[in-house]
């Protein structure tokens, strides 16, 4: 497994965000406010709007000293208020590594510990095998398959909804 760290994203990622963002194949399984093509102007969008909640909701993957993802705790509200949704995003050279596993289990205790929630869920295309694959691994189970609602790029996919619960550590 390669070492990461989670941390704030800074003015200085705004390089390594674009690089790395700016990739179709993960665009393709994000919604349609992560832009592809990625432009510095998205970047530093993002990096500002990272950086405004307290308690902090958005963390920087790097590795090697380089951001090279993201992870966000989506803390909802009303009726949803004891939920928050897990949003997440890889470079591509850094799949299969078992990084985002990790990452995922490093950020559930600090979800669970900063925000009032019950359940941490994570909303997921029915093709991305993968990230079906790492939430599972993390102890989420598939709460919700709800078929063809998801229109990206003239497709319709399923969207899988998957959740873990406070007293499921």
């Amino acid at each position: 497994m390669t070492d990461f760290k989670l941390r704030p994203w800074h003015a200085d990622d705004l390089d390594s965000l674009v690089e790395q963002a700016n990739n179709q194949h993960i665009a393709r399984y994000m919604t349609n406010m992560f832009p592809h093509p990625y432009s510095r102007e998205n970047g530093l969008a993002f990096i500002e709007f990272a950086n405004l909640a307290e308690p902090f909701r958005i963390f920087a993957i790097e590795i090697n000293g380089k951001a090279v993802g993201g992870v966000g705790i989506h803390p909802q509200t009303d009726i949803m208020c004891k939920n928050a949704e897990l949003g997440y995003w890889l470079g591509e050279q850094y799949w299969g590594k078992g990084v985002m596993g990790s990452v995922i289990a490093a950020i559930l205790p600090y979800a669970f510990k900063t925000f009032d929630i019950e359940r941490l869920y994570g909303r997921v295309f029915g093709s991305n095998t993968a990230s079906q694959h790492v939430l599972l691994k993390n102890g989420f189970v598939l709460e919700s398959n709800i078929p063809k609602v998801i229109y990206k790029d003239g497709i319709f996919e399923d969207e899988l909804i998957y959740g873990i619960r406070r007293d499921n550590l």
